[in-house]
């Protein structure tokens, strides 16, 4: 007789009615594995092949394959008597083990009978083939690694409650190959960031997550308080100013891969903590970010995408090789808004248009930030394709070089694709006097929030720059078909239950 079970089959962990009874029946199994003087949590395995590698050492035509060594997660049972297929899940793939009774000994195979889904095993062994030709181990030596409680989730890939899959995160990746994939494939993007940018002289740096003063961007930041020294700290809303201060510093080309935590708002493209590459490198400015970008993009498609294409949800399909658009701030508004005079108009004009538009916007903005309302809802979700926007109003960023042509826009782009921002990049401004009189247009009367020490390092003198920010989570909705954020993050933030 054949008795088959899978992890579909297995009632759920907090979903099943029955799971209470489950732990208690596993948790029987435990004590009764110790009252043996046995050991089900090991202190280790030796563990000389993954999966892949194990059936990659068969040799199509022998009768049998070399000896390996494996270890995972039972994911598939079949006991058939004296014989029994058993599928182990590792971290490169699945295995097949073939456990027979006069192989590992009557004592081993009784204790394996009673071990379940989702418990982690060990086997050694040699390859061999079965009829349907798949390669398997057949075992010589068997052991449970470790005991498994509760029971894995029922149906998981038809669960609708998401917040449950990032609550259990450890749960959707043992049994979502998607979820696996595309956190590999998160790891493989970081990777060759790192690769391609040492490639081109770039120096990796650490910069403090704690800082007296939340600089570098305008967000609002998360304040803690730090008992050893008695005073407040924010957690950083940026990475610019130390990364600059490098730049004074000697450090030509330098970047760094952190964690930035903003006390905003949880949507499908944000969360309060989230991970920037910052770079920055001298005698160079925004078009050099540019190329830079580009260059980067590139060879992500082909070292972990393999392909210049990414198909979104919806099924549109974006092309990331080719030549990329480029588009100025002011020409995108006039041709959304249809109104040749928009920049001229006044504040209760364009509060009028907008409603005419179906934009709803807060009265009290400024009106620079009035017309990027129109931007970021009207402009930016339709800009699927690779588009760089070029020349920014001067007052969204005081840390940009003022464009020489036109006093009101900054040497600036922001790389838009899928419909979002992607990376922001800045000819990076390094006068100290127009960097002092901009911060303090920023801060107006809060004065105390500048950042003498960072001005007072300009005044050292800083190379001309190009810095570019990107935002690695959206990087990684992009690169691997996500469609939120959260998806891209293994723990995303979430109320605690």
């Amino acid at each position: 007789m054949t008795v088959a079970t899978t992890m579909s089959d297995n009632p759920g962990n907090d979903v099943s009615d029955n799971s209470h009874d489950l732990f208690a029946v596993r948790l029987a199994k435990l004590e009764e594995m110790r009252a043996q003087g046995e050991d089900p949590f090991s202190a280790n395995w030796d563990q000389k092949h993954t999966s892949v590698e194990a059936k990659a050492l068969f040799q199509e035509g022998e009768e049998a394959g070399p000896e390996i060594s494996v270890a995972g997660r039972i994911i598939v049972f079949r006991l058939m008597g004296k014989a029994s297929f058993v599928k182990i899940q590792d971290r490169a793939g699945q295995i097949q083990l073939y456990v027979k009774r006069d192989e590992v000994g009557e004592d081993v195979y009784q204790a394996f009978k009673k071990w379940d889904l989702g418990d982690i095993v060990g086997a050694k062994g040699t390859l061999f083939t079965t009829k349907t030709g798949e390669v398997t181990v057949r075992v010589q030596s068997l052991g449970l690694v470790s005991k498994s409680l509760r029971p894995l989730p029922e149906k998981w890939h038809g669960l609708t409650d998401s917040e449950q899959v990032y609550r259990q995160r450890y749960l959707d990746l043992i049994v979502n190959a998607e979820s696996r994939e595309r956190f590999n494939k998160r790891s493989q993007i970081i990777r060759e960031i790192r690769k391609f940018l040492w490639s081109r002289d770039f120096t990796e740096v650490e910069t403090p997550c704690f800082q007296s003063i939340a600089g570098g961007a305008a967000a609002r930041p998360f304040t803690t308080h730090m008992n050893a020294l008695d005073c407040d700290f924010y957690l950083r809303i940026s990475l610019e100013l130390y990364l600059k201060r490098m730049l004074v510093a000697g450090c030509d080309r330098v970047f760094e891969l952190g964690r930035i935590f903003r006390n905003e708002g949880l949507s499908r493209r944000h969360n309060p903590e989230f991970t920037m590459l910052e770079v920055y490198q001298a005698y160079t400015d925004y078009r050099g970010m540019m190329e830079l970008m580009y260059s980067m993009v590139q060879h992500l498609c082909k070292e972990v995408i393999g392909s210049t294409q990414v198909t979104r949800p919806d099924g549109e399909v974006i092309e990331l090789g080719g030549t990329w658009r480029e588009a100025r701030y002011k020409d995108l508004i006039l041709e959304v808004t249809e109104d040749a005079d928009w920049f001229s108009r006044s504040k209760e004009e364009k509060l009028k248009r907008c409603a005419a538009m179906g934009i709803e916007v807060d009265p009290s903005l400024e009106d620079f930030a009035i017309t990027n309302d129109v931007f970021e809802k009207k402009i930016e979700p339709g800009l699927i394709q690779p588009t760089f926007v070029t020349h920014i109003p001067r007052e969204l960023c005081p840390l940009a070089k003022i464009n020489k042509d036109d006093a009101s826009v900054l040497d600036v782009f922001e790389l838009c694709i899928n419909g979002q921002e992607i990376a922001p990049a800045y000819s990076e401004q390094n006068d100290p006097f127009v960097q002092r009189e901009m911060f303090e247009s920023q801060v107006g009367e809060d004065i105390q929030n500048l950042d003498q020490d960072f001005l007072a390092a300009l005044e050292h003198g800083m190379p001309p720059a190009g810095g570019m920010g990107v935002g690695i989570d959206r990087l990684c909705i992009l690169l691997t078909g996500a469609s939120n954020i959260r998806d891209t993050i293994l723990f995303p933030t979430l109320r605690p239950v």
